[in-house]
């Protein structure tokens, strides 16, 4: 199909056609990245942007127009502990209290019942659950659910198998979460459901390759702490969960697209340059996010220190442009 490519593109010339799926280049099914036209649009981006932030969540924002929001039973307004609608034969003790009413979902107007008594098509309630699956979490966050159960870790709870657990990883785990069960209360603890949590320390307790145990030392994970110590800017730290499962602009439904965390881990996990759009160019110059994906050393230690790789994609892009704006301007001329 493409025998003649050094005919329209000189800077392609002579190249094996071993080398069309090479890091930074060409890829199966998501090229978003490196289409010729992105390159050139960001062929000058620094190293690092002037002001490095992640995008806001923003699911608290938007609740008026998430029509499917269980608003009818779950008003969004706060509730506090004489609300509390746990049936009187559940015990729940002061912790559970305490970390209920500390969270976003009490501020809510997200009472026990929303999460352990699941209602049914018809807004009924369910039994009470003392430990909830995924169908509580639905509910209200029925987006991160689906595409939870796209990715690798919740792919056998969307097939309707059991759920996985670290011991069937290819990756190294940690010995002690060998049998974990992951679900969603593996990463978001029940009742506390504390992102800063899942972002970073959920993911430690069982990865244990390379790269994740570079993290603690690396720059990232000082932006990180900074910005938990209330030294740096909001959504100027770097967790696991920034890169990993980014936050994106997700169409909800017909009439409204909002920032969502992707649950699905595996959309942007191979071929890595997929991270670049999503997650990278928050922070990061395309030419140097695209260098730093393609050096296996930069990414094994967690990206202390700059690419000992480079990519042609932008040389050859800007090559191309600059031939097509000769072409234009001699095609003037005449």
């Amino acid at each position: 199909c493409h025998q003649d490519v050094g005919e329209n593109r000189p800077s392609h010339k002579d190249m094996a056609f071993d080398t069309c799926a090479s890091s930074g280049c060409h890829n199966f099914h998501n090229n978003r990245a490196l289409y010729t036209d992105f390159l050139v649009k960001h062929m000058d981006a620094p190293d690092l942007e002037d002001r490095p932030r992640v995008p806001a969540r923003e699911f608290a924002d938007v609740l008026d127009e998430i029509l499917e929001y269980p608003r009818d039973h779950y008003p969004v307004e706060a509730l506090g502990e004489a609300e509390m609608d746990a049936p009187a034969d559940i015990s729940v003790g002061d912790d559970l209290r305490r970390d209920w009413l500390e969270t976003a979902h009490a501020a809510a107007g997200v009472n026990c019942s929303a999460c352990h008594q699941p209602r049914d098509e018809n807004g009924e309630l369910s039994a009470w659950r003392d430990k909830p699956g995924t169908e509580g979490c639905n509910s209200c966050h029925g987006v991160e659910v689906e595409r939870f159960g796209k990715g690798k870790h919740g792919m056998r709870l969307a097939a309707g198998l059991s759920p996985m657990t670290p011991a069937m990883a290819r990756l190294p785990m940690t010995a002690d979460s060998a049998h974990a069960e992951l679900t969603c209360n593996s990463c978001h603890a029940g009742h506390r459901f504390d992102t800063a949590y899942a972002a970073v320390d959920a993911c430690l307790q069982c990865h244990a390759d390379e790269h994740t145990l570079a993290y603690e030392g690396s720059p990232h994970h000082e932006r990180w702490l900074a910005e938990q110590g209330g030294e740096g800017g909001r959504g100027s730290g770097v967790s696991c969960a920034t890169c990993h499962m980014p936050r994106i602009d997700y169409d909800v439904s017909d009439w409204l697209t909002r920032k969502v965390v992707d649950h699905n881990q595996s959309a942007s996990l191979a071929p890595n340059s997929k991270m670049i759009r999503p997650a990278c160019q928050h922070c990061h110059g395309l030419g140097f996010a695209i260098d730093a994906l393609a050096d296996q050393a930069l990414i094994d230690n967690n990206f202390r220190g700059r690419p000992g790789v480079h990519v042609d994609s932008i040389d050859l892009a800007r090559a191309d442009q600059e031939r097509y704006l000769r072409e234009l301007n001699d095609a003037s001329r005449q």
